[in-house]
């Protein structure tokens, strides 16, 4: 049953993540960015990563852990894509936050 809620809570969790790299997507090609665009290309990048990891696991990895097929592998590289997707959520987010010079 716990097993069941975590499929419902991840998969919940991938249709946001896409969503939420698609609204920063059509953010990002804004004329009003204040980033560099070297920034943004980097951020775009990671961001698009991001939305890759998410759907690989919830239609190449999540059906096999469901299938019980080889539970440990594909647990294992699942939690891996989601270490994956908070890194590029953490690059984007240090890409898109202004750098403030510090005077001493």
């Amino acid at each position: 049953m716990a097993g069941q809620m975590a499929a419902r809570l991840f998969t919940a969790q991938t249709w946001v993540s896409v969503v939420c790299g698609v609204v920063l997507l059509m953010l990002s090609r804004s004329r009003t960015a204040p980033s560099p665009a070297s920034a943004g290309q980097i951020a775009t990048l990671f961001i698009l990563l991001g939305v890759l990891l998410a759907l690989l696991v919830e239609f190449a990895v999540a059906p096999r852990i469901v299938a019980k097929e080889d539970l440990r592998f594909w647990h294992s590289l699942g939690s891996l894509m989601y270490l994956g997707q908070w890194l590029c959520a953490a690059v984007t987010l240090w890409q898109l936050t202004p750098q403030r010079e510090v005077q001493v």
